[in-house]
């Protein structure tokens, strides 16, 4: 969920593009929407994703109809979107991000851990559990999860799903609960967003715990904002202004959608 290595030349040059204000190339007839078409429960062509339903609050806001560029949220989707002016604003974007400017964050979620409510795992609330141990859990390859199992030599009878793909042709995601309820993996970690909507989905009773409790580098908690151009700031601060005025409809929206909330530090709400 970040990029690494920034050059020192291409850090300057960010620098220098952030104290330049270019929120004139933002479109004042329409909210121009970045967004992956196949990646429910964020965005979808159908415009069912809780992304979608907070551009259609804030389009509302602003008096302009929704207006899509569509391309898949992997290598090249700044590059093709936003970066080349197609549109305006990726809806969901984690804090920090070097490839855009982030407006303040409008939810914190974490990854969670997905089990059997009628398991012996059900009360299950950090990767160090001894129960954990020598079971078959499912885990995206690469994410910050697998690092924590690694230390706590879980990733030996992990079964790893992967992590960039094109979810109109592969759903890792999608795979992964279906091996849970197939029995073929004892448990799922998964972004929270994505554990949330698909237990709520499923027709297997599941249970979701956000993991608060690990201990060291990399944290599994992660601020959301949205990502504007670099340079952007009247833009910027118009949509954090839309952002702190309906945070209430923006809560209730991701709560639709089982999204697990934890406060800015990554503790319980």
């Amino acid at each position: 969920m970040a990029l690494a290595g920034l050059c020192l030349a291409g850090a300057g040059a960010g620098v220098a593009r952030a104290e330049t204000d270019t929120s004139d190339l933002v479109s004042q007839d329409y909210f121009r929407v970045c967004a992956d078409p196949a990646n429910t429960p964020f965005s979808n062509q159908e415009e069912t994703g809780f992304e979608n339903r907070i551009a259609a609050l804030f389009a509302e806001k602003l008096g302009r109809p929704v207006q899509y560029t569509w391309f898949p949220q992997a290598t090249g989707f700044v590059r093709q979107t936003l970066a080349s002016g197609r549109c305006d604003v990726v809806i969901g974007f984690a804090q920090g991000h070097e490839l855009v400017l982030n407006t303040n964050h409008y939810y914190t979620s974490a990854y969670a851990i997905v089990v059997p409510s009628d398991s012996d795992l059900a009360d299950v609330d950090h990767l160090g559990d001894p129960r954990l141990q020598d079971l078959v859990i499912g885990v995206t390859a690469g994410s910050p999860p697998a690092t924590h199992m690694a230390r706590q030599g879980l990733i030996g009878k992990a079964r790893g799903y992967k992590l960039m793909v094109d979810r109109r042709a592969e759903s890792p995601v999608e795979l992964m609960m279906a091996d849970l309820e197939a029995g073929e993996i004892d448990a799922a970690v998964l972004w929270g967003p994505l554990a949330g909507w698909y237990a709520g989905q499923s027709d297997m009773d599941l249970v979701v715990t956000p993991l608060l409790k690990e201990e060291g580098a990399p944290r599994l908690f992660y601020r959301i904002t949205m990502g504007v151009r670099q340079g952007e700031l009247t833009w910027k601060r118009e949509l954090n202004s839309l952002i702190r005025r309906n945070q209430d409809e923006i809560d209730a929206i991701l709560t639709d959608y089982g999204v697990p909330l934890v406060d800015e530090f990554g503790r319980a709400d």
